[in-house]
């Protein structure tokens, strides 16, 4: 008998391999085609807004338009701060000035009228005198209806002054004080004058009285000039000779009061010593005592 010949299947190679590959990747998506058993969701759509190239450069402009319109407003509010600023500096340097003790509704005015009547006296004068009246007499006529005022006022014009203007300040200085040492002088010299010139008269008057015997110092009120100034000489010698007690009352209290303490001062060390002095004598007499008494043998 022949033996039955049975062939084994011989094992795939690489070709059968990359065969069935190829028709398991072709059968998959057919497989995917399928549609399901059970409703699925509906996808979600997004929609994504891509703006023009006119919209951009609109917003472009419109961001710039805002900038330049919020800058131009803080500009306009840090003006408008510095304002109020100063509104409140020139107030309260107006309040500083203005004394509250004197009224400027009447002086205020009488200063004005003073001022414009000098315009008009010097309008047929010369030029310079046209220009320098009208300034002197605003000064003269705020000195005299408004001094405390006019006092600030030149105080506040001279820290100005002496802020902004040192070397000036310093020869203003300078210049009020010459001026103030001629006022004095021409202030004695006319007070100096006049009493020369009253004692002159005086002499005549009394010169004329004697030679003719009329009484022409009472009838020219030069009698009673002479006693008020004899009396204003007394009142003068009084308060002198007060003023003097005073001060030799004082003197005298404090040497009174500086003897007094001295006394005192002197009698506490006496006291202090006599005291030292009996505790010394006490302690002796206590110790002699405390002594056994000596026995003769």
């Amino acid at each position: 008998m022949n033996a039955a010949r049975f062939r084994l299947p011989r094992a795939a190679g690489p070709r059968s391999l990359v065969l069935a590959a190829g028709v398991a990747v072709a059968l998959t998506p057919r497989e995917q085609e399928k549609l399901p058993i059970y409703p699925q969701p509906d996808p979600e759509i997004i929609v994504q807004e891509v703006p023009s190239e006119l919209e951009r450069q609109i917003g472009i402009a419109r961001k710039s338009l805002t900038a330049t319109y919020r800058q131009a407003h803080q500009h306009v509010q840090d003006l408008v701060s510095k304002w109020i600023g100063v509104e409140h500096a020139v107030e309260h340097r107006v309040k500083a000035i203005i004394s509250p003790e004197e009224s400027l509704t009447p002086g205020i005015l009488y200063v004005g009228v003073a001022t414009l009547s000098g315009s008009i006296i010097a309008r047929n004068r010369a030029l310079p005198i046209r220009f320098i009246t009208p300034p002197v007499l605003l000064a003269l006529s705020m000195n005299h209806f408004l001094p405390k005022t006019t006092a600030n006022l030149s105080e506040y014009l001279g820290n100005l002054e002496e802020t902004y203007f040192p070397t000036l300040a310093q020869k203003h200085a300078v210049a009020n004080a010459h001026t103030a040492m001629t006022w004095e002088m021409i202030k004695n010299a006319t007070a100096n004058g006049r009493e020369s010139v009253t004692k002159g008269v005086e002499n005549a008057v009394g010169k004329i009285e004697e030679t003719t015997g009329l009484k022409l110092k009472e009838t020219l009120g030069l009698g009673k000039e002479l006693s008020k100034q004899a009396e204003g000489r007394v009142l003068q010698a009084v308060k002198a000779a007060e003023v003097k007690f005073e001060e030799t009352k004082a003197a005298s209290e404090a040497k009174v009061a500086e003897g007094k303490a001295i006394v005192e001062a002197k009698t506490a060390e006496i006291k202090a010593a006599a005291d030292k002095k009996v505790e010394e004598f006490t302690e002796k007499l206590e110790k002699k005592t405390e002594e056994p008494p000596k026995r003769l043998v």
